[in-house]
């Protein structure tokens, strides 16, 4: 049996930078394009690294509930940061975050990637998520 994904660009985050679609379905699947710490008008949340963090996870969090779904269906984040000097305050935000959407302390896998950079130079952290979730 064969799935067409479905392609959506929900409100509350901001417009894709070209052509891409925020969130694809595919069955039980949903996966999240990379999400940076962008405001809903496509600015950037703040210069330093725990700002974008939580933005990127906020903006991961609508897209999700755009589908029905929470943080808890995501089963891996891929997430990508502009130095290694980044990395302490990308863990520091993480847990900050994650204290609050994840009680229960289980998180999913998450890979992390350091890169030469992103599409805009004023990005310093990019997160993906894949989530399973049965929409009713």
């Amino acid at each position: 049996m064969t799935i067409a994904p479905n392609y959506e660009n929900p409100p509350g985050v901001g417009a894709p930078f070209s052509a891409y679609s925020h969130v694809s379905c595919a069955g039980e699947l949903i996966f999240v394009a990379g999400q940076c710490g962008i405001a809903e008008d496509n600015s950037v949340a703040g210069s330093d690294v725990r700002t974008q963090t939580i933005r990127a996870y906020d903006n991961v969090r609508t897209i999700l509930e755009s589908q029905g779904a929470t943080l808890r269906h995501v089963v891996r984040f891929v997430s990508y940061l502009t130095s290694p000097d980044h990395v302490e305050d990308f863990y520091a935000a993480r847990e900050e975050y994650f204290a609050r959407h994840y009680p229960q302390q289980q998180y999913p896998p998450n890979t992390l990637l350091i890169v030469q950079g992103l599409v805009r130079k004023d990005l310093l952290v990019e997160i993906d998520a894949t989530a399973c979730w049965r929409k009713e």
